[in-house]
């Protein structure tokens, strides 16, 4: 009998590793199958794969997302908008410039100090986690980093005022990375417009060729601050954590308030352009999602806003539904779903009415302006409150559904909470 168990143990070992061969090829097959989804998804941009750098050395870099239209048709009404990244070290600072566009800057981490600078003065802000600024075209600004050990990273919507989807950061640094725009000028009208030699202005504004590489010329468009000169250049800025702004033009918090949305599960802050002037006058909202993991933000679509969003943390899943025209039927339509998987910095389009749910596989946070925005409204499709399918007549729901209209509203109604769920709830 002993001898016996010998084979037996050894017959259940191998049905055992077998059984975990299957399982594992099983997930494999299916992160696979996932990982293609993600990348046939129109809607979604890897941030390893769409972005394009325009600027980076030591100190940090600025990166423009690749232009929604040529991604997919589907969304070629956003060719006029443009997703710009910014990350810079500790006690750095962004060189002054200004862009043919409308900027929207929203502050993922750090706390940044923003300069504007106008023909009649400037006015600079001290910038926390959450801020957003609205920074008009044509006016010249700077960024400093002044914290001595956290990474500063910025988020833009950029809005082209010149040429659809194509908008120019004019620098007035002559640089390893570009030229100042001054040097554009001919020898005469330099010459004449600041009433000095050219020898002089090249020298000063320029550098002259046994100047190239020596301090007259930075290595980039972001360069490194010493403390005394962070100092002197932060003094006078105003705190944007003020609880009274004297002005409709500075900086506003999207996270320091209540949000809209909030359970155990997950939380959504927004403002619209209803509440706020700045964002008014670009028809934009911006919104900011935290979710716990396990949670599911279920399904919901906007009426008029086309979302983007970008991933600042963790990880999460995306259905988004759509519809098509069947390819063999002519006059029928089928349901086209669109998957992907969501990492660090990645980008996704909401289109306006396109029914969407996002799962947290960890804990997970997003960031997303909403184009178009001006009384667009919410409408989910499940939970206990603002469900739109609710609201819909018994009468309608009979003959709508297969089942009677009492059934229908028994199941619509069935979930208790509301926004944010289990993705995973016990039956």
């Amino acid at each position: 009998m002993t001898r016996a168990r010998v084979p037996l143990l050894l017959l259940f070992g191998i049905l055992f590793l077998a059984s975990l061969s299957v399982s594992f090829g099983i997930v494999h097959q299916e992160h696979q199958q996932s990982q293609e989804e993600s990348e046939d998804n129109p809607f979604y941009f890897n941030s390893d794969k769409w972005f394009h750098t325009l600027y980076r050395n030591q100190y940090g870099h600025l990166r423009v997302l690749q232009r929604f239209d040529q991604r997919s048709e589907q969304i070629q009404n956003l060719e006029n908008y443009r997703l710009v990244e910014f990350k810079s070290k500790p006690n750095t600072l962004l060189l002054p410039h200004h862009a043919d566009a409308d900027l929207l800057l929203f502050v993922l981490n750090g706390g940044p100090v923003i300069t504007l600078v106008n023909p009649d003065g400037r006015e600079s802000y001290i910038l926390e986690q959450g801020d957003a600024q609205k920074i008009p075209a044509g006016t010249i600004f700077f960024l400093i980093n002044p914290d001595d050990n956290e990474d500063l990273r910025i988020i833009k919507l950029a809005i082209p005022v010149n040429n659809p989807h194509i908008f120019q950061d004019f620098f007035l640094s002559s640089t390893e990375a570009q030229q100042s725009y001054l040097q554009g000028f001919s020898k005469n009208v330099l010459e004449a417009s600041f009433d000095t030699e050219f020898k002089e202005i090249n020298r000063v504004l320029f550098g002259d060729e046994e100047q190239q590489g020596e301090e007259s010329q930075q290595e980039g468009v972001i360069v490194e601050l010493k403390r005394e000169q962070i100092r002197e250049l932060i003094k006078h800025a105003k705190s944007s954590s003020r609880k009274a702004l004297s002005s409709q033009n500075e900086p506003f918090n999207l996270i320091n308030r209540k949000p809209i949305y909030a359970n155990k599960f997950g939380r959504l802050f927004e403002i619209t352009p209803e509440n706020n002037p700045q964002l008014k006058d670009l028809n934009v909202l911006i919104s900011y999602v935290d979710m716990k993991q396990g949670s599911l933000l279920i399904p919901h679509y906007n009426s008029r806003a086309r979302v983007i969003a970008v991933v600042t943390k963790g990880d999460g899943k995306l259905e988004l539904v759509g519809q098509r025209e069947h390819q063999e039927q002519e006059e029928r339509w089928e349901v086209q779903r669109y998957r992907a998987e969501l990492s660090e910095d990645d980008v996704f389009i909401i289109p306006a009415a396109y029914p969407v749910a996002i799962n947290a596989t960890s804990n997970l946070n997003f960031f997303a302006f909403g184009i178009n925005a001006e009384n667009n409204q919410r409408n989910f499709l499940a939970g206990d409150k603002d469900n739109v399918i609710s609201e819909i007549p018994t009468e309608v729901l009979d003959v709508t559904f297969p089942a009677s209209g009492e059934k229908v509203v028994k199941l619509i109604k069935k979930q208790s909470e509301s926004y944010f769920v289990d993705a995973q709830p016990e039956q």
